[in-house]
Order: C-alpha cells, then sequence, then structure tokens
C-alpha cells in the first residue's frame, strides 16, 4: 500500500481533516449572514414528529446542517461508503446528522429497512437527488422510492451565497466563503407518489422532482445575484 493511501485510510488523518472542514463550515456560516425563506411547513412537520424527506442537489451537500434545522427533531444522511463519502458523512456527523451509509455491497433490501426502522422512529431522510456519482443536476429515482415506501412529505432545499468557494469535483461542490451574505430557501414537492407505481409513472415523477429542485436551486441563486436584503 502506497504512503499516500495509508494516509487517506489513516482514522486521525480523517478525524483531523473532518474536523477542520466542519468548524470551516461553522465559520463560514457564523461570519455571513443568510436569509431563511420557505421552512415554515417543513418545520412544523418535525417539530410535530413527522419525519420528511430532505432532497438537495450534491453541489449543495456542505451546508445541508444549516438547511434542516436538527434541533426540532433528528435526520439521517445517505451517504456514499467510499472514502469521499464517509468523509462527507463525518463531517454532517459534527454538525448535528446522523448517516445511513450506502453500498454497492448492501442489499437494497436491508437499505430499505434501515430506512424503514429510522423514519418510524421519526427520523427524516436527507438526499442529495444527484449523488454520490451524478451526473449533476439529474435527479434519480431513489426519494421517489422513499417517498413511496415511506409515505413521507418531500421537501426541495438549496443554499446560494454571493462568495462562494467551487471546487473541481464532478458536480463543482459549492463551500461557503465567511463574511458574505445568502439564502437557505425551502419549497414542498406536493406530487403524489401512488403505491404501485407505473414506470412511466415513476419516470415522469423523477422529471418533477428534479423540476422542482432546479426551481429551488435557480430561485436562491436569482436571490443573491439580485442583492436580496438579509435580517
Amino acid at each position: 500500500m502506497s504512503l499516500r493511501k495509508k494516509i487517506a485510510d489513516s482514522p486521525r488523518f480523517n478525524r483531523t481533516v473532518e474536523g477542520l472542514l466542519a468548524g470551516y463550515v461553522r465559520f463560514a456560516f457564523r461570519t455571513s449572514r443568510w436569509r431563511r425563506s420557505g421552512f415554515e411547513e417543513m418545520d412544523a412537520c418535525v417539530r410535530r414528529g413527522e419525519p420528511v424527506i430532505f432532497v438537495l442537489w450534491h453541489q449543495r451537500l456542505i451546508m445541508a446542517p444549516y438547511l434542516f434545522d436538527t434541533s426540532l427533531g433528528r435526520i439521517c444522511a445517505l451517504t456514499s461508503s467510499a472514502r469521499a463519502g464517509r468523509l462527507a458523512g463525518q463531517i454532517l456527523v459534527r454538525l448535528g446528522f446522523e448517516t445511513i451509509p450506502m453500498s454497492s455491497h448492501k442489499r437494497h433490501v436491508a437499505l430499505s429497512r434501515e430506512v424503514l426502522r429510522r423514519t418510524r422512529e421519526g427520523c427524516s431522510i436527507g438526499i442529495a437527488a444527484d449523488g454520490p456519482r451524478g451526473p449533476a443536476r439529474v435527479s434519480s429515482t431513489v426519494p421517489i422510492v422513499w417517498a413511496r415506501m415511506t409515505g413521507c412529505r418531500v421537501f426541495t432545499v438549496a443554499f446560494a451565497e454571493r462568495k462562494v468557494l467551487k471546487l473541481p469535483t464532478w458536480d463543482q461542490q459549492m463551500l461557503p466563503l465567511p463574511f458574505s451574505r445568502g439564502v437557505l430557501m425551502c419549497q414542498e414537492w406536493r406530487d403524489e407518489v401512488p403505491k404501485k407505481p407505473t414506470d412511466d409513472e415513476v419516470e415522469a415523477l423523477r422529471q418533477s422532482l428534479e423540476a422542482s429542485l432546479e426551481e429551488i436551486t435557480d430561485a436562491a441563486d436569482a436571490a443573491v445575484k439580485g442583492g436580496v436584503q438579509t435580517g
């Protein structure tokens, strides 16, 4: 095994990186001014103990802990079991999330049972609709499957900020920069998911959810470009 791989697989190294990145995200959030919009209904559900399905683009994943109020209830994020996915998952854990690692070796039945168990405990489920490998801003059918299986209401969310750093990743992952202004936005996706949808219905629902995600993400970007007033 190469020295580079040994370092990357080192628990101590990973804990250090996780701590540094989580601390940076906290710092960037706390030193910027944010306007939170459209979260009333999702927050009310979580406050009542009703789990929701929380969906965003992978590009905006780093700010998920500020898009879901963990003081109101629990949330689990589905994360890749690959090295990068584990790192991202542990950053989310440090910021208040729980995680459910996804693996190509884990049977879908076992993963479905775990998701059902968490939602029955009142834990919401967070999903990057185009994660973990893309293509960027093309939704998978996973949120539709979980919505059908759990009966949970689905909310699409996004953040945008005037000053961000876009990383050279497949999705151009966005890191917030400190001393800026931004928005956190949410809207409910209201399409009804049948208990036994046909393939055509699943595809139509997938496209509808994708359009909802594009709409909320574009609205957030437009708000910061338009010089939105923040409180």
